[in-house]
């Protein structure tokens, strides 16, 4: 009974963590995303960019499957993209009909100086909040984050 007992109180102390910890990752998130923009760039705009940083080169067709929309709509995202200097294209290599996207340097200066700043912040923010001890616990963390993250 009491084995029975410590189980249901270690599992409503984990349901407890999840929620706390999807409400932490998502303030964390979007305190990240307003720490340094890309400019006017919408949200799918900057999903692309990842999947081409990630991936490298892609169609649209291909952008449109990993992102769950319709090739048309894949299509007026790379067009703004491309408008804005962020992504070029080129022929695709074994199909002339299609078109290889990928980014430009500019976009990858971009990406980078973002990167850098929300890194600094998070540090920052690290030092000042959380005690040694605590910094050496999120250290930690960090790879079983990432592996969640991963599955």
């Amino acid at each position: 009974m009491a084995s029975k007992q410590r189980s249901e109180t270690g599992a409503a102390r984990l349901s407890a963590a999840v929620a706390d910890l999807r409400v932490a990752i998502g303030k964390l998130r979007r305190r990240l995303r307003d720490e340094v923009s890309l400019g006017d760039l919408t949200w799918s705009q900057v999903a692309v960019l990842g999947h081409l940083e990630r991936g490298g080169p892609a169609t649209v067709t291909a952008l449109a499957q990993a992102e769950g929309v319709r090739p048309q709509s894949m299509g007026a995202t790379i067009g703004a993209l491309e408008a804005a200097d962020m992504v070029s294209g080129a022929p695709h290599p074994t199909d002339g009909r299609q078109t290889l996207w990928s980014l430009t340097p500019r976009c990858r200066d971009l990406i980078k100086v973002s990167r850098v700043a929300r890194e600094d912040w998070l540090l920052r923010t690290i030092h000042a909040e959380l005690t040694p001890a605590e910094q050496e616990v999120l250290a930690k963390a960090a790879p079983l984050l990432k592996r969640i993250a991963e599955a």
